[in-house]
């Protein structure tokens, strides 16, 4: 099928100033409009539902099948176990081996989810707690054992530490501790949720 060059030429013209007319005026829709400035740290910044924040991980049906740390593109997901876990369904809590180490280094960590989707046991999530700020690079590094040892899933960023928090922060952080975030057969149970967290660590405890 022939096609005139004349007409061609005109045609790429006039697609060039309206797809240049589309980008402006989605520019300039933002350009005008009214800004709204969030008052952090006295009010929650905002947050989108699919927003990937620091991982809460679930340790007590971890089975330590290393998924997650092979599908990290940057190499962060660090595990060792004594020996292999094994979950059992009627549960939800896996048994057998004591995990050592499940650390997540934070000073690479793309926030990517990618340790997410392989998980067969759903036990690694994306969290909504931002702002790991330290004071070295060994503080980004969260060892989230030592923390099932405490009854957290998720680390506790410096301004979370603090004895007066603003009340948007304190209710998350409450969330955290009574393990809100969490939907399984341990559900409501926190006593035996901790103590599962615990033995995951100590299988002698």
């Amino acid at each position: 099928m022939q096609t005139n060059p004349v007409s061609d030429y005109f045609y790429n013209i006039y697609q060039t100033v309206r797809t240049i007319l589309i980008g402006m005026r989605i520019s300039l829709k933002y350009c005008f409009a009214k800004t709204v400035t969030l008052q952090y740290p006295d009010v929650a910044p905002a947050l989108q539902p699919r927003y990937r924040g620091f991982h809460f991980f679930e340790i007590e049906k971890c089975i330590a099948c290393d998924l997650c740390a092979k599908a990290c593109p940057v190499d962060c997901i660090y595990i060792e176990k004594t020996g292999p876990r094994k979950i059992d369904k009627a549960t939800n809590i896996a048994a057998g081996g004591k995990m050592t180490r499940f650390a997540i280094d934070y000073a690479k960590c793309m926030f990517c989810a990618l340790c997410v989707d392989p998980c067969p046991t759903e036990c690694i999530h994306m969290g909504n707690l931002h702002d790991l700020s330290g004071y070295d690079r060994e503080s980004m590094i969260v060892e989230f054992t030592d923390l099932a040892k405490q009854g957290l899933q998720t680390p506790q960023p410096l301004w979370m530490q603090k004895d007066e928090l603003p009340d948007w922060a304190q209710k998350r952080k409450d969330d955290w501790v009574e393990f809100v975030n969490s939907s399984d057969k341990l559900s409501n149970d926190n006593v035996r949720r901790r103590e599962e967290m615990v033995k995951a660590v100590d299988p002698a405890v």
